[in-house]
């Protein structure tokens, strides 16, 4: 899979993306949604968990990389979730810090939701994100998302509130 705009291109993540990984899923203002930085044990198997989705469902979370230097800068792309008593399509996206308030986000996110409905025919693509992530919620916005429900993670012990925003296939009848 290869995905590209006008300054990303987006691939699957290999084991020579560890160290951007690292970067990312061991920051832990990064990390903040998920209640703190990743360990090595944890972001190893991050990526595995990746490689074993682009093996079953044919993507995952891709490897961001700027066009014009090929430097991996984040993660995004399309994820099998379980929201709101239903199985869905979800994009997701988690950048290096300094790479934020690029729009980066927002064109890859774009891209992964168009592929959704493109390429794997889905009607709506969903976005899960804790409710104190404005940034997250910013980025959805943007991509037409509106706020569907809302819904509780139990992560690392702790119940997170979360906002299951959506956007729907232009021209569908779903609502």
């Amino acid at each position: 899979m290869h995905l590209e705009t006008s300054r990303l291109a987006l691939r699957e993540m290999t084991a020579a993306d560890l160290p951007a990984l690292r970067e990312i899923l061991q920051d832990e203002q990064t990390m903040a949604a998920y209640e703190g930085a990743f360990d090595e044990t944890m972001t190893d198997a991050w990526l595995l968990r990746m490689t074993e989705r682009y093996n079953t469902d044919g993507f995952g979370l891709w490897a961001v990389t700027l066009r014009s230097t090929g430097q991996m800068i984040g993660q995004c792309g399309l994820t099998r979730q379980h929201m709101l008593d239903q199985d869905v399509i979800e994009v997701g996206y988690l950048f290096n810090r300094t790479q934020w308030h690029h729009g980066y986000a927002t064109e890859a996110a774009s891209a992964c939701r168009d592929y959704a409905f493109d390429r794997l025919d889905a009607e709506r693509v969903w976005a899960q994100i804790r409710d104190t992530n404005l940034a997250s919620m910013n980025v959805a916005i943007r991509l037409g998302m509106t706020v569907r429900g809302r819904f509780e993670k139990q992560y690392r012990g702790v119940t997170m509130p979360h906002l299951a925003f959506a956007v729907d296939r232009p021209g569908s009848a779903m609502r």
